[in-house]
């Protein structure tokens, strides 16, 4: 399962953050390190056309793809080298595909903050050093024994590693430099820290965020959502009906969050739906019709015949795959297709 690490200084809103968009219990209590195992819940990536999908197939079962988050315990100054809860909370970022960085900018007073100031920038700084420390710590390791290999594999790989480790001492973030395919692959086999996308979630509301912030944001253009968690946490359980009624938007910022998660991985969802189940499946944008199967099942892919592919809208149109198939809507595809998002896919296989 693909998962999101969530990371902030201590008592930004991650738990409340981390408690509303899984529905989870978990201790949120108004002091530093009250989180110190991650917290974990799945949640489901919205996607009406699963529901439409359904409701057109009589579908026994509705299943929609799926998204692991992780609350991680706060980070503080110094944690590359140990301080507060820092090897720990480090370990547990390697482990998850990206990360959103929970910035405050709310400014009430009863909610302990362990910095001078509540400045989101300075807080990304914060937290861009230490996993910067890390990468730069994992990447001189590496290089000290990899020039003692004189393959041309080996070679590749230091110049890569080099380029990075540059690129760190100059305080760069990895994800925001520019890779080939082969450096990429070199760099993923490490789990560095700023090789992660990330999402920038601003906590707080509105009024209090400087226009002068925002323009940082939008300059560098790291992608950020603006966020009151506590706002999005009083009114979680309410229907999209009464977010309505009382002058909200109809569905929650979290929606938003959990879709834009969804794509910073360059993932796609394909369907296949039917009476048993209308489902969502996650791929990796660009993949064939041939691995897509084996996401199914691996003998799917090992037997592979074809691909018979309606894109949804037209599906919406003519409601079933027989009137789509009687009007020609229904395409024959072999095993390099590359599926696309929201493609409705039957394999027919050996």
């Amino acid at each position: 399962m693909l998962s999101i690490g969530i990371v902030g200084l201590p008592n930004v809103g991650k738990s409340t953050f981390f408690k509303t968009v899984t529905k989870k219990q978990v201790d949120c209590a108004n002091y530093p390190f009250c989180t110190i195992d991650p917290n974990v819940g799945v949640v489901i990536v919205p996607d009406e056309r699963i529901d439409k999908l359904a409701e057109l197939s009589k579908s026994e079962k509705k299943t929609y793809a799926t998204v692991e988050f992780i609350d991680i315990a706060g980070l503080v100054k110094g944690a590359s080298k140990g301080e507060g809860l820092g090897n720990k909370f480090l370990a547990n970022i390697r482990e998850v595909d990206a990360i959103i960085y929970v910035l405050r900018f709310f400014t009430k007073k009863d909610v302990l903050s362990v910095e001078s100031e509540v400045n989101p920038l300075k807080e990304k700084e914060i937290l861009d050093t230490e996993l910067i420390l890390k990468d730069i710590e994992t990447i001189e390791k590496r290089i000290h024994s990899i020039k003692k290999e004189k393959t041309k594999e080996a070679l590749r790989e230091l110049e890569t590693l080099e380029k990075a480790f540059a690129l760190l001492n100059e305080n760069n973030v990895l994800i925001e430099k520019t890779w080939t395919t082969e450096e990429e692959n070199i760099l993923k086999k490490y789990q560095l820290l700023t090789f992660k996308p990330r999402i920038y979630l601003l906590n707080g509301e509105e009024k209090e965020l400087s226009e002068e912030i925002k323009e940082s944001f939008r300059k560098n253009n790291w992608p950020f959502i603006l966020v009151d968690i506590l706002s999005e946490f009083e009114t979680s359980e309410f229907t999209k009906e009464e977010r309505v009624s009382l002058g909200m938007k109809e569905n929650t910022e979290f929606d938003l969050i959990i879709k834009k998660s969804y794509e910073i991985l360059g993932l796609i969802s394909f369907l296949t739906t039917g009476k048993k189940e209308t489902r969502a499946w996650t791929i990796k944008k660009g993949e064939t019709a041939k691995s897509a199967a084996g996401k199914i099942h691996s003998d799917f892919s090992d037997k592979f015949i074809r691909a018979d592919v309606i894109i949804y809208d037209d599906f919406l149109k003519f409601e079933s795959w027989q009137n789509a198939k009687e009007k020609g809507a229904i395409k024959t595809e072999g095993k390099e297709y590359i599926v696309k998002d929201g493609d409705i896919v039957e394999i027919k296989h050996g």
